[in-house]
């Protein structure tokens, strides 16, 4: 194609948002785009490749900025396999602790709705009368 293609066209081969491409160049995640005489952003194939590459890395729970350290390595001339590899593999301990504050957050608000009950039903159910001064629920 002459030059490239515009951001629609990327977006549809990539299977993503222009709002997204848009922010991956904000982010310095994808590199910011050529520019046609009128100002529309151009981009190549590469481009459609690197946007695949994003799309599978944050489905397998890497973060951007994980993400912008295998792009700079692989931009330095090595592959970053390695790399990858290690934060993979520690992907999985990292979601179990995440898993584990969820469970104990959802403990406390399960124990705060069943004390909120017992002190509505003490009140007779009446909760905008029944507030003390000072209370806000």
């Amino acid at each position: 194609m002459n030059g490239g293609f515009k951001i629609g066209e990327l977006a549809r081969r990539a299977g993503v948002t222009a709002k997204a491409i848009r922010f991956y160049e904000r982010k310095r995640i994808l590199p910011l785009a050529k520019r046609a005489a009128n100002r529309y952003r151009l981009y190549d194939d590469d481009a459609v490749g690197m946007l695949y590459f994003v799309k599978q890395a944050t489905g397998l729970g890497l973060t951007l900025a994980e993400i912008k350290e295998i792009i700079a390595i692989r931009h330095g001339g090595r592959p970053p396999c390695a790399h990858v590899h290690r934060l993979l593999r520690d992907k999985p301990l990292e979601l179990d602790r995440k898993l584990e504050d969820l469970l104990e957050l959802r403990r406390r608000i399960r124990q705060s709705l069943t004390a909120w009950e017992r002190r509505l039903a003490a009140a007779s159910a009446v909760c905008p009368t029944s507030r003390r001064p000072g209370s806000w629920a």
